[in-house]
């Protein structure tokens, strides 16, 4: 079976990499930005408010909303080449309130907000998990009280990027207090910037960054700003995050970090022998090329079924624990090959390759908690997937 994309597709993708290496304020070969971390946040912005000028941010969005009604494979097509690159083009805003948006939003939210996603004026954090409840969503206690034509919200939100230069949030909260704890959940849209009773904390991260603590006293977020049905948020959450499981960037980033390790091994010895002459790191390079592979193909069957208008489900979530526990493997015997040296910090002048892969690596256990740990996504598989009773 032929997996390649069609002509006019692989001349984008030629299109994207010429403008790219032409705009590109940073060397992406030797520099990986975190789009949450606020040192690294306004670059990227800036970066994305020219990719959106091209029209590239939401090209398989529709017309109407700031979209070229591109294929999603065209679609694919850009996610892959600025992954590859280390370029964080698809935020909150694109991958996730857009399309939930256009599924459960007004006239008047889809009017507000989808043409500012388009074109990168509005940066997005996300305000699910908190102080004690993360992987048990359903547990939140966020509150939002009926005042009139607004909730009055009170709560904390967790491990968002509300700290890096976020003007709003999209969150969950407790409606109904006294409903059972899948439902009396709404989805609301509360703006951050200068919103009197916001207050953001940063929180250090042990791969050398910062995500953000977020505490709402008495804070009112009009009611037009409800998302869906009131008390019906936890379905309209939950479809959103089967948009964020299925990108295609983590087997982008895995295929370029394969590729670096490659070399790695091809240029460095280890007891007078080239690393990429010993037969078990050849091994072992060769399992995660093909693991990477398939987490590509995976991937491309998801933007089939969205191309399809099909919401994926089982098939999202089967995407994303396989993506981040194969990355968080792939990093795993980079920090194995580089020995001792592979613990070294970014900023140690003897880490091979920058350091990225100490930090990446670090990093690629939160991804396997993110948007559901790899637990639930098994859960999810099993009961919705192979329909087994819930144990």
């Amino acid at each position: 079976m032929d997996f390649k994309f069609e002509g006019i597709d692989e001349d984008f993708r030629s299109e994207i990499k010429d403008f790219v290496e032409k705009e590109l304020p940073w060397n992406w070969r030797e520099q990986d930005l975190d789009p949450e971390d606020e040192k690294d946040s306004v670059l990227v912005r800036n970066f994305k408010r020219k990719l959106g000028d091209q029209g590239w941010l939401t090209m398989a969005w529709p017309k109407e909303y700031g979209g070229q009604a591109a294929s999603h494979m065209r679609q694919v097509v850009f996610n892959e080449e600025m992954a590859y690159r280390g370029i964080s083009a698809g935020d909150a805003g694109i991958r996730m309130v857009g399309p939930i948006l256009m599924l459960y939003g007004t006239d008047e939210q889809k009017e507000q907000f989808l043409p500012k996603i388009a074109s990168a004026e509005i940066n997005w954090s996300q305000g699910y998990s908190e102080p004690d409840s993360g992987s048990d969503l359903a547990s939140l206690q966020t509150r939002a009280v009926e005042d009139g034509d607004d909730f009055v919200v009170s709560g904390s939100k967790i491990w968002n990027s509300a700290h890096a230069d976020s003007d709003w949030m999209f969150m969950l909260v407790r409606t109904e207090p006294d409903a059972p704890k899948h439902r009396g959940i709404s989805f609301v849209l509360t703006e951050l910037e200068g919103q009197e009773g916001v207050t953001i904390e940063k929180i250090p991260m042990m791969w050398d960054a910062y995500r953000g603590l977020v505490t709402f006293d008495n804070v009112r977020v009009p009611k037009k700003n409800l998302v869906g049905e009131q008390n019906r948020g936890w379905y309209v959450g939950a479809a959103l995050l089967d948009f964020e499981r299925s990108g295609v960037d983590r087997p982008a980033r895995a295929k370029r970090v394969l590729e670096d390790l490659v070399e790695f091994c091809k240029e460095n010895k280890k007891n007078g022998r080239l690393l990429a002459d010993d037969p078990v790191i050849r091994n072992q390079l060769a399992e995660l090329a093909v693991q990477v592979e398939t987490t590509r193909l995976m991937c491309y069957n998801v933007a089939w079924m969205q191309s399809q208008d099909l919401i994926p489900n089982k098939e999202a979530s089967i995407t994303k624990v396989y993506g981040t526990e194969t990355v968080n493997r792939l990093y795993g015997l980079g920090v194995k090959i580089m020995g001792l040296y592979g613990q070294l910090d970014p900023d140690s002048k003897w880490a091979p390759l920058k350091g990225r892969i100490e930090n990446a690596w670090l990093r690629s256990f939160g991804g396997m908690v993110a948007a559901g740990t790899s637990e639930i996504q098994r859960n999810v598989i099993a009961q919705r997937g192979l329909e087994l009773p819930r144990g």
